[in-house]
């Protein structure tokens, strides 16, 4: 019996495949370095949610144009970009496996191609012609970004609570596939009240999807996940994990964990002491809660449509969004 990833790249294969063609094509008339940087991040893993999400809404809402692919990528090159630059920030040196860009090409040269993929995104939107697209593309940059100087601002604040990293996620990762849910339903001349169901699913979505990530930085197989555990933590972030035990533990450990996410230099035996305590005080057990219950809340917003491939789609990638383990 085939796996729901199986199911759903089985379900999605051409558009998968039309979609792989678009980010390339898209990047041909530019200068070497730029595709060479641009190409390494994007095809060196990614799982293409944020475009197919695209893809799926515009057939959902009725959309038979050959439009849909090159606005998805749009979604795919501003996720690359939020990479290049956060691994940067975070001095990271391993993403999906690979040396990050940076140390192959330097900071200077990485920016600067993470701005023109910002651009290019910028440019693709604007042939659309369609003001609400351009608006929502814009509107997700500034609150992205807004998301990013807010994680920069709490690094190793053990006093961050879960409601102000609730807002940095939604931010940082819910508003990029909001957008591409969006996006997708204005592409297609959907009333209002389905573009509003998507844009909530792609939310919900989005937050169910950074909410797992926090799981799997502490409990995934570091092979499968492609870099060690634990690099939330030693880049001094604080997720939902260890802020919700933070919450509950004893004052003794408290006392440690803290003393922990000052650490200058985080190693593996820190790592491990910290996702015991975790473990301790329930912050995993909360946190597959609260993906649970926005899975939950995306789904719910796809009844407002007839049933379809599309919509079948839709909720297998929300139900894989918490069976996912990288």
């Amino acid at each position: 019996m085939k796996s729901l990833k199986e199911r759903i790249l089985d379900s999605a294969q051409q558009d998968l495949e039309e979609i792989e063609t678009a980010l390339v094509e898209n990047l041909k008339p530019y200068l070497p370095l730029v595709s060479h940087i641009a190409r390494y991040i994007m095809f060196s893993g990614g799982k293409r949610i944020r475009p197919l999400l695209t893809v799926l809404s515009a057939r959902l809402c009725g959309y038979e144009g050959d439009y849909d692919k090159t606005l998805s990528v749009v979604f795919e090159y501003l996720h690359a970009a939020t990479l290049l630059h956060d691994d940067i920030v975070d001095s990271a040196e391993i993403r999906r496996g690979n040396p990050v860009a940076h140390l192959i090409w330097g900071s200077p040269a990485t920016v600067l191609v993470g701005d023109f993929l910002f651009a290019c995104s910028s440019t693709i939107v604007t042939h659309t012609g369609h003001i609400a697209i351009i608006d929502t593309l814009a509107r997700t940059h500034a609150e992205m970004s807004q998301g990013e100087i807010e994680e920069l601002l709490h690094t190793k604040d053990a006093t961050m609570e879960e409601g102000q990293y609730m807002e940095i996620i939604k931010r940082k990762t819910a508003w990029l596939m909001r957008a591409a849910c969006q996006a997708g339903a204005l592409l297609a001349g959907a009333p209002e009240h389905e573009v509003e169901a998507l844009a909530q699913y792609g939310y919900n979505l989005g937050v169910a999807f950074q909410l797992v990530d926090d799981l799997l930085d502490y409990t995934a197989d570091r092979h499968v996940l492609g870099k060690a555990t634990g690099g939330d933590l030693r880049e001094g972030k604080l997720t939902l994990p260890l802020i919700h035990a933070l919450s509950r533990a004893s004052t003794k450990d408290r006392s440690y964990m803290e003393t922990i996410i000052q650490h200058e230099e985080i190693d593996e035996k820190d790592v491990d002491n910290i996702s015991k305590l975790i473990s301790k005080y329930g912050g995993f057990t909360y946190t597959r809660r609260r993906a649970e219950e926005y899975i939950n809340n995306a789904k719910s917003y796809l009844e407002v449509f007839d049933s379809s491939e599309a919509r079948c789609l839709l909720e297998d990638l929300a139900n894989y969004v918490l069976e996912r383990n990288m």
